[in-house]
């Protein structure tokens, strides 16, 4: 079955509106003739009436010339007895003769009660009134008594009396064909009513019969139109899907291999070399520059300025052999080959303090405040892998506070104003680098924090920094001579974490440091944690790399 289709609110009022407007324009054409028709009876009796009142003589005198007498005599504080006894009797005059031939006549009025009363006069001259010694119609014909109240003006041209009359013109036979004429009438106007209303409906079912009609043609020819046009996007929405699936696929096997190679390959080729090259050659090429240094400093015959440079010497190679042996311990173990253990993250949190507080306090010019977790954060994990992951975050973290402390200072002496300049560069010299270590649970995870005040991260930067050999820091002077800027610390991170199938979240905007927050899954809850890298900023949500 065809479901109907609504038509639209205009249409429908557009489709009814002839056939109403006919409609209603003969009902108020009918509805006019039927009230002039009862009312001309009733207008003319009551022009017949105020004419009688006006004109009546039944002496010399006419009832409103009474009136204005007596009212003009109250005027003047005159006695208007006489005159009020005059106008009692005019009243009766006035009604005898019609009252001889009551009911004999139909054209003659009934009086049952005349009275005049006047206007904005003392409370002393009441209403003069006559009443028929004639009882009024059984209360079944009350209806047909009718009033009149006419105006009677004074001598001043003002409203002076009103003269109520109580009357019934008629007589009842009359009435009777009066109302049997206006029920015929009645009849016939509801007969007309009828058939005009019947015409009426039928062209309004005519219209909105065409209406529907041409709605379901239209509508139809839409649906048909729609349904082409859906069914031809929708076919090239499957081409493009496939077409885009197809690349999708090939892109990301020819991403997954090609990253495979060169996070393998490159990442411990490169390793390999750059271990090779420090173990048999710094390593042998410091050796006698500490010995001849340490000679230097045993000699009696320096001047302390000479030992103070020497000793400065000595520190410098002391940090090159230091930062030489915190690679080869990092290049020792393949991470490919993890040994999988119980352990704290407490205890990686306590090592990392005990191991480099004292180191960035003195040697970094840095704080590093660890926090363990009050609660066991036991997961499964290499150990040393985990440290070496650890160490990377926290020069991470230590280098990008160095990056901040010449940005301030560079700030502090671009300020053009000679007060606030100084008072930047006390700041500038008071600032300090921290890097802050905190272990909490959350849920099934043991999260590990690194929280740093240095120069942040761009989001370019953000999306980068864990590929293999992408670094901020070559060709910077700051690390000019240092062997960072190699851009293999931070991937050597994700490598670690991806074994662990833990998860590392970046949140940083430049110039507000970064926060890398590590994700492991708890050795009770081994095997529903994620693996991947999200990288956060301030304004953005998580990304996954």
């Amino acid at each position: 079955m065809k479901e109907a289709i609504p038509l639209p609110l205009w249409k429908f009022i557009r489709a009814l509106a002839p056939a109403v407007a006919i409609w209603l324009a003969l009902v108020a054409l009918l509805g006019y003739l039927l009230i002039d028709r009862t009312d001309q009876a009733a207008e003319s009796d009551e022009a017949s009436i105020r004419e009688w009142i006006d004109e009546g003589r039944p002496f010399r005198k006419t009832l409103p010339e009474l009136i204005r007498e007596l009212l003009e005599r109250v005027e003047e504080n005159g006695d208007v007895t006489s005159k009020k006894e005059e106008l009692g009797i005019q009243l009766r005059a006035m009604v005898d003769p019609v009252r001889l031939y009551q009911g004999q006549l139909p054209v003659f009025p009934e009086f049952y009660r005349l009275e005049v009363r006047f206007l904005n006069q003392p409370d002393t001259l009441a209403p003069i009134s006559w009443d028929s010694p004639v009882p009024r119609p059984k209360i079944q014909y009350r209806t047909h008594v009718r009033t009149l109240d006419h105006v009677i003006h004074g001598p001043d041209g003002k409203p002076g009396a009103v003269v109520h009359c109580e009357y019934r013109m008629h007589a009842f036979n009359k009435l009777q064909r009066d109302e049997s004429m206006r029920q015929r009438a009645y009849l016939g106007v509801g007969i007309i009513l009828v058939l005009v209303s019947s015409v009426a409906a039928f062209l309004g079912y005519r219209n909105l019969r065409k209406e529907r009609t041409q709605r379901e043609a239209e509508t139809t020819r839409e649906l048909e139109k729609r349904e082409a046009e859906t069914a031809r996007e929708h076919a090239e929405v499957l081409m493009l899907e496939a077409r885009i699936e197809k690349k999708e696929a090939d892109a990301r096997a020819a991403e997954a291999e090609h990253s495979n190679l060169e996070m393998r390959s490159q990442l411990y080729a490169s390793i390999g070399i750059m271990a090779g090259s420090y173990a048999h050659n710094i390593k042998n090429l410091l050796v006698r520059p500490n010995d001849l240094i340490n000679r230097c400093i045993e000699s009696e015959q320096l001047r302390p300025d000479q030992t103070t440079m020497l000793n400065e010497v000595k520190s410098t190679l002391g940090t090159v052999t230091e930062r030489l042996q915190m690679i080869l311990r990092t290049v020792r173990r393949d991470p490919n080959k993890a040994e999988m253990t119980r352990l704290d993250v407490n205890d990686l949190i306590r090592e990392t303090d005990h191991t480099w507080s004292v180191i960035g306090r003195e040697k970094w010019k840095m704080t590093i405040n660890c926090q363990p977790a009050p609660e066991p954060l036991v997961i499964r994990g290499d150990l040393s892998h985990l440290q070496q992951a650890i160490e990377n975050l926290v020069f991470n973290a230590r280098d990008a506070t160095f990056e901040m402390r010449n940005q301030v200072r560079d700030s502090a002496r671009e300020e053009t104003n000679p007060a606030l300049r100084k008072q930047a560069l006390i700041d500038a010299a008071s600032w300090r680098g921290e890097v802050r270590m905190t272990g909490r649970r959350d849920g099934d995870y043991a999260i590990l924090e690194v929280q740093d005040n240095g120069i942040g991260m761009t989001e370019n930067v953000r999306e980068r920094c864990m590929q293999t050999h992408f670094s901020t820091k070559r060709d910077n002077a700051l690390y000019e001579g240092y062997n960072a800027g190699m851009g293999l610390g931070l991937s050597f991170v994700a490598v670690v974490l991806e074994h662990h199938s833990a998860k590392l979240e970046l949140e940083s905007q430049p110039l507000q440091g970064a926060l890398f927050r590590l994700r492991f899954a708890l050795a009770e809850s081994i095997g529903s944690g994620v693996t991947g890298v999200t990288i956060h900023s301030a304004h953005e949500g998580a990304r996954s790399l």
